[in-house]
């Protein structure tokens, strides 16, 4: 027998696919609830602007590009991925200026602000996917132990696609007492993965939770949803406004570009720090995630530019789900804050830092990354022409 012989076959693997990963879909009162959303029509979730949720342009020239090996190449480090040791003494002490940020990898933030503890979009897995066996997989480990958080007051969930909301971590989390604050309609997975009805608290855009004496809000932004083979548009997707009694944070989760950050910023602003999604963009999807100058542009927008505010690029570096150069995000979102005149904070993955101190700024990605050949593109540049061909369903895949 040979070493093929023992491997397992695809049908094989199709059936140890873990039965629950797909999630649950909304019923019942929670999809009344959702029939009655104002953002809610026509059977699905609407954008707060018209966005094209498949990728436009040939998918055959697409594929030849992505496939290519030495494109392959370029889209994951050459080396190995420095990732900072967080230790228990990082994380006991608290942030001497009331907050402090403490990226994990892809949009993983554990926030601590005004003494307490908010962890967005928690990715612990190894995969971003619903099988065990395929899909992107980790570039990077995680940088400690989720049990060695310690304590978490919220976990704030942005949307239901497989890089954000993450089974083996959600069901680990569903063993403490930790609650959840998440979207509309994003609940019905919790449910079917343990989390109790009594500890998820489901907003809508525009709606706010107020829980350990912070202020959560669910604010609008232009992506899409899903999980499963069909995408029924049924849960929604946001970025959130956290403010404490003396500080303010934003995540954008993942969003493409829209005027409606300017509202956010007046509202919830001005921002001590943002989390702005950069990374997994494509001129095949423009509408569902921002380039860095985008991300900039958000930030400036939000009312992030304060004294002492920072952004914090988030969405890059982990995984692999796009055709851009593993480091690229790192490098243009550089020259961009740069030229903006912006502060952008670069920690190692697991590294915590407070807005208000010293802010990480090495380009650590440099030493395990081949430079970047193409030049920098400016803000005016960053959204290319659409091209009008065939459209390939991305639910479920970034």
């Amino acid at each position: 027998m040979t070493g093929a012989d023992n491997q397992p076959s695809l049908r094989a693997r199709l059936r140890s696919l873990r039965p629950d990963a797909f999630g649950a879909d909304p019923a019942g009162a929670r999809m009344e609830r959702i029939r009655r959303s104002p953002n809610f029509a026509d059977g699905v979730f609407q954008n707060p602007e018209g966005a094209r949720t498949r990728p436009s342009g040939s998918m055959i020239e697409f594929a030849k590009g992505y496939f290519r090996k030495e494109e392959r190449a370029r889209r994951s480090p050459l080396g190995t991925v420095p990732v900072h040791a967080t230790t228990l003494a990082d994380l006991s002490a608290p942030p001497a200026t009331g907050l402090r940020l403490t990226w994990m990898g892809h949009s993983s933030v554990l926030t601590e602000i005004d003494g307490r503890r908010v962890l967005f979009d928690p990715v612990w897995g190894d995969r971003c996917s619903p099988f065990d066996f395929a899909g992107p997989k980790r570039l990077h480990p995680v940088p400690l132990p989720l049990a060695a958080l310690g304590p978490v007051d919220v976990i704030v969930i942005s949307h239901d696609h497989y890089d954000h909301l993450d089974l083996p971590t959600i069901k680990t989390l569903a063993g403490t007492d930790t609650v959840f604050a998440v979207p509309l309609g994003v609940g019905a997975h919790l449910e079917r993965w343990g989390v109790p009805l009594d500890r998820i608290h489901e907003l809508d855009w525009n709606e706010t939770a107020h829980i350990a004496g912070i202020s959560l809000t669910a604010t609008p932004a232009r992506h899409f949803c899903g999980r499963g083979l069909r995408n029924q548009q049924h849960t929604l997707w946001a970025s959130w406004a956290v403010a404490g009694p003396e500080h303010r944070v934003y995540h954008s989760g993942d969003t493409g570009y829209f005027s409606g950050f300017k509202e956010i910023g007046a509202e919830h602003g001005p921002f001590d720090a943002t989390m702005i999604q950069v990374g997994a963009y494509s001129e095949y999807w423009p509408d569902i995630h921002m380039t860095p100058a985008e991300g900039v542009r958000a930030h400036l927008d939000l009312q992030g530019g304060r004294p002492h505010g920072a952004l914090l690029p988030i969405h890059w570096g982990t995984f692999n789900l796009a055709p851009h150069p593993w480091s690229e995000p790192g490098e243009w979102m550089k020259d961009a804050a740069e030229e903006a005149g912006q502060a952008v904070a670069f920690p190692q993955p697991g590294e915590p830092f407070e807005p208000a101190g010293e802010i990480p700024s090495d380009a650590w990605w440099r030493a395990v990354s081949a430079p970047i050949a193409r030049p920098w593109r400016s803000a005016e540049a960053a959204d290319p022409a659409p091209v009008q061909r065939e459209e390939v369903d991305l639910a479920g895949e970034r």
